[in-house]
């Protein structure tokens, strides 16, 4: 079933997106502003993201900026600006299509076809991920290996550095994503809820060989498979 996330600060039409792509055997999940889409992204990991530029708490545009920092879904946006230059700004900033408001559902419906046709999972795309003796279903949440249990910010922080392994991502792309960007600067809830997730994952938390810090910088995930033997 095709994951489908719908940011738009305006309820009539999420309620209406919602009906319509249920009953058309999408799954949904919605979010009405910037922040807690960034958080959604995360989390609920949609095979597709259908985004408004308008949003209360910040413009669209850079809320794309944020999603691109880890991740490859593909943004259709919808919004009521018509002019070239917020078309070529969300496109530049990586949008992969737009649709100009009012819309017809079956044109929005054949959109979200055609871009998950052409962003269909490639092979090296990291679903399952092994961090010590644990087997992680990242998409489903799921753990093997032990009695564990991760709090959905912990699996927000994990996903985050696992869609882009042996990369550093930065303190600040982190704290944007998935605490909002009024949280730009709050470095230490990133050393908390990483110092948990080593105490849960990792063999030895104080000397992590996959969930790294760089000093300063940011997090780097480190797959099983390319651990020095």
């Amino acid at each position: 079933m095709t994951k489908v996330l719908i940011i738009d600060d305006e309820p009539q039409i999420l309620r209406a997106m919602r009906i319509n792509l249920k009953a058309r055997g999408y799954d949904v999940e919605l979010a009405a502003d910037g922040a807690t889409a960034l958080r959604a992204a995360s989390a609920y990991l949609p095979d597709v993201i259908v985004l408004d530029l308008g949003l209360p708490d910040m413009d669209g545009v850079e809320v794309i900026r944020g999603l691109r920092g880890w991740s490859a879904t593909p943004i259709i946006v919808l919004s009521g600006r018509t002019g070239s230059d917020d078309k070529v700004e969300a496109l530049d900033a990586g949008a992969d299509d737009y649709v100009t408001k009012p819309f017809g559902v079956d044109e929005l419906l054949a959109r979200i076809r055609a871009v998950t046709r052409r962003h269909a999972p490639a092979p090296e795309s990291r679903r399952f991920v092994r961090v010590g003796r644990f087997e992680l279903d990242v998409a489903d949440h799921q753990i093997r290996g032990g009695d564990v249990r991760l709090t959905p910010t912990e699996w927000q922080l994990l996903a985050a550095l696992v869609r882009n392994p042996g990369k550093l991502v930065s303190q600040r792309q982190l704290l944007h994503d998935i605490w909002g960007p009024q949280y730009a600067t709050e470095t230490n809830y990133l050393r908390q809820y990483m110092a948990q997730l080593r105490r849960k994952l990792e063999a030895d938390p104080a000397h992590p060989r996959q969930l790294l810090t760089e000093p300063g910088m940011g997090y780097r995930f480190v797959p099983s498979d390319e651990l020095p033997a």
